[in-house]
Parts: structure tokens; C-alpha cells; sequence
């Protein structure tokens, strides 16, 4: 960077503030500008360093080499693990449910089961954690549900079933033991795979769905027992030996009258929530389920419509994925299958619409 007369042109005096403006404006016009001053910004840089450094430091070509490789790499599309949140427990578990605090985003719950989920071997740990993200060596809060959910409306306040089937609601600022739960003679008889609560100005109702065949509605404010009962038996006469095993459960917020339950039996049931002004207590409403579709031959592990066009669903089961409409009228139907790959053999995977 040698300079004559401050780097101006011959036709350029700088003593005039008018001709020295309009060639500034004239050069940062220019297609190279910007690159120009890039590379002699680097060069400054390593010149600064120099100036500063003592006669053991390492070369500063070399040191410009790897600094320009650096930002090559940062061009390209690339991911990097940024924490990782282990399981304090010695045997290795599943991580069964996550729930991120809807104004938090620092916060979420981590539950966990065996992964032999319908047993339960002598030794296993039921606990689940409330992590920060900014501290990830130690958890918040120790849980023991295997599902949780936060309520969209408190952020101190979460829902959650428990592998003996009960059904209980935390309060964080009252410690981690649960404020209420319900009875065992009214809950589930199953482990608890999934809950969601329901959209209210309260936001005090939630329901559960559980492998015991039930999908059950509470009210938070007395959880003793559930406010209704639905049973997934496909002949809708409430016969709990002949209903469908619950593995998931999708709501959407949007389309508040109805959810949609993926069994173990490969089937996914659309049901409709029951009206409890109409409805007796603890009885199975008539016509509460509206269709289901076979698909899959095993346990539907993922469940979730499309945030865009809310009549087509996604499902995950077997090793294999599929694409679901409501307005096909047979539901032995799908309109696309995604078959298993020979490398995702005796996996599962969740599913998210992009």
C-alpha cells in the first residue's frame, strides 16, 4: 500500500472536498470495490499482527492460509454438534417424549423408557429431566413421567403419564413431585404414550392415549378421574377387548374437533372429540370415530397431518412411510409409500413436513 498525495489521482487536488466526494462515490460504484477492500483489509490485518508480534511467532502467511480456509468451510452447508444432554442413568434408554417450553426456548423435558417398553426390568430408572440448554452438565429438574407436555398458555405448568398408566400435572415452581394424580382404578392400564392438551381459553383440558385401547379427557383443576372416556373399538361399541392399541396421537390446533390416534395394530383412527355438554360422563359417545385406514404392518411409531394442507397425514411404521388423504374414499389407500431401505432395517424413524 504505497500512497502518493494521499492515493489520489493527478486530476484529483485534495484539498477540494467536492471533486474528492464525487470520487469516492464513483469508486464504491465499481464491480471490485468490495473485493479489493476485502483483500487489503486481510492484508492490514496481518500487518497489524505483525507489527505486534515477537520474533517466536509462527508465520503469519501461514496463519492467512488457514484463516481463508476457515471461511471457505463456513461457506458450505455444513451442521456441527453444538451440546449433547445425556441420560444420567447407567442403562440405556429411549427417549420416549420432548417438549420444548413455548417461551423459553432454552427449556425443554426429556422423558425416557426401556427400550423393551411393555416390561419393566427390575433396576430401570423412570426418571426424566427438565434440561436448559445453557447448562447441559446437569439437569433443572428430575421428572418421572414417560411422557410430558408442556401447557402452551403457563410455562411453569406440564402434563404427563406415567408407565403405570396414571396421569398427573407438574407445577415447577412447587418442585418436582406432581401436584395431582389421578386414580389407578380410573387411569390407564397401560403405559401412557402420548398427551396433548386441548385448546381453551383456560387451558385446563388435556387428553392421553395409552396401548390399553382407551384415549381419556382430563381436566387438570380434578384429574381423581378422567372428564370422559373414549375406546378405539372400530365397531364403536365401546368393547375394550376388541380396541385398538394407541402408539400415537396427533392434534392439530387448527382443526379443533378432531385427532387422529396410530395404533399397534398398523391401523391410524380418526376420531372425533366427543362434546361434553352432550355426552354422558365417562360413556363412549356415539360415532366419535369417523374412519380409520390399514396400512401398516406393525406399530405406527410417528403420527402427523400437514401444517399446509391438513387433509393429508404422514405415518411411520414398519420401516416404512406413507402418505395419507382424507378425500380418498377407501381407507386401504395411500397415495405414496416410502419402502424401507436395506440400511434402515429394525429402525424407526419420526416424521416432519418440509
Amino acid at each position: 500500500m504505497n500512497h502518493t498525495e494521499g492515493g489520489w489521482s493527478k486530476n484529483i487536488g485534495p484539498g477540494d472536498s467536492n471533486a474528492t466526494g464525487r470520487f469516492r462515490k464513483k469508486v464504491q460504484r465499481e464491480m471490485r470495490y468490495e473485493e479489493e477492500l476485502t483483500e487489503m483489509i486481510d492484508l492490514l490485518e496481518g500487518c497489524l499482527k505483525q507489527n505486534k508480534a515477537g520474533i517466536l511467532t509462527e508465520s503469519f502467511q501461514a496463519e492467512r492460509a488457514m484463516r481463508k480456509l476457515e471461511l471457505s468451510r463456513q461457506q458450505e452447508a455444513s451442521e456441527r454438534t453444538i451440546d449433547e444432554f445425556s441420560d444420567l442413568n447407567e442403562d440405556m434408554r429411549a427417549v420416549c417424549s420432548l417438549s420444548w417450553q413455548p417461551l423459553d426456548n432454552h427449556k425443554q423435558t426429556v422423558a425416557y423408557s426401556g427400550l423393551e417398553f411393555q416390561r419393566s426390568p427390575e433396576n430401570m430408572s423412570f426418571d426424566s429431566y427438565l434440561w436448559n440448554t445453557e447448562i447441559s452438565n446437569t439437569p433443572e429438574m428430575t421428572l418421572n413421567p414417560v411422557c410430558l407436555e408442556y401447557s402452551p398458555r403457563d410455562v411453569h405448568i406440564l402434563v404427563g403419564g406415567g408407565y403405570n398408566g396414571q396421569i398427573g400435572f407438574w407445577d415447577t415452581r412447587c418442585g418436582s413431585r406432581p401436584v395431582q394424580m389421578s386414580a389407578v382404578l380410573h387411569s390407564h392400564r397401560d403405559p401412557v404414550y402420548k398427551v396433548i392438551w386441548m385448546p381453551s381459553l383456560t387451558c385446563n383440558e388435556s387428553f392421553s392415549a395409552s396401548t390399553d385401547g382407551q384415549v381419556l379427557f382430563w381436566d387438570i383443576r380434578k384429574t381423581s378421574e378422567p372428564t370422559m372416556r373414549l375406546v378405539l373399538d372400530p365397531s364403536q361399541k365401546g368393547n375394550l377387548y376388541n380396541a385398538f392399541g394407541a402408539t400415537s396421537m396427533e392434534f392439530e390446533k387448527t382443526m379443533k374437533a378432531k385427532f387422529m390416534v396410530g395404533t399397534e395394530q398398523g391401523v391410524v383412527v380418526s376420531c372425533r372429540i366427543p362434546n361434553l355438554n352432550q355426552a354422558s360422563k365417562l360413556e363412549t359417545p356415539n360415532e366419535s370415530i369417523v374412519a380409520t385406514y390399514h396400512g401398516h404392518q406393525g406399530p405406527i411409531s410417528a403420527l402427523q397431518r400437514n401444517p399446509f394442507f391438513r387433509k393429508n397425514f404422514l405415518t411411520v411404521g414398519d420401516c416404512t412411510a406413507r402418505i395419507w388423504s382424507e378425500d380418498i374414499s377407501t381407507n386401504t389407500k395411500f397415495v405414496r409409500s416410502f419402502e424401507q431401505h436395506p440400511c434402515t432395517k429394525r429402525r424407526q424413524f419420526g416424521v416432519l413436513w418440509i
